[in-house]
Order: C-alpha cells, then structure tokens, then sequence
C-alpha cells in the first residue's frame, strides 16, 4: 500500500505546494505608511465621521417621513377618525 516511491512522492508534491503557496503569498507588494500619511489619515477620521453620521440621519428622515406618511393611511383609527369627522385632521 503505502511503499518508499508513494511516499517520497507524496512528501516531495507537499513540498513543492507549500513552496509555491509560499511564494504567492510574498508576491505582494509591502507598502509602507510614513508618518506624515498616517497623521493626515488620523485628522480626516472625524471629518469623515461626521460626514457619514450626517448622511445616516438624513436617511433615516426621509425613511421615518415615508413610513409614518404610509402608516397614516393605512392604520384602522385614521379610517374609522375619517369616517366619524372629516372637518378634523
């Protein structure tokens, strides 16, 4: 079953696919951060932070406006208020 050949071709195909699994993961560039890069990166973070908060809750408005303009519609007690008085709104 498991004779000298198999096994020395077995332990070589490992070999070399640990080698080429090696050499493909070096194949990246390493790029490297200076300081004055990583210093303006840090000052733009609350910028950006600000930025995207602001474009949440500008979301999030105009969702809440179409809902609860739906839900208006929809929902038993505007009906049955409609129905009952229509000079009240």
């Amino acid at each position: 079953m498991w004779n000298f050949k198999s096994v020395t071709l077995f332990v070589a195909s490992l070999v070399v696919v640990i080698l080429v699994s090696m050499s493909m993961a070096n194949a990246e560039e390493n790029k490297t951060i200076t300081p004055q890069e990583f210093a303006s990166n840090v000052a733009q973070v609350p910028g950006k932070l600000v930025k995207f908060i602001g474009g949440e809750v500008e979301k999030t408005k105009e969702y809440q406006a179409k809902s609860w303009a739906e839900m208006k519609t929809k929902w038993p007690f505007t009906m049955i208020k409609s129905k009952n008085n229509e000079s009240q709104d």
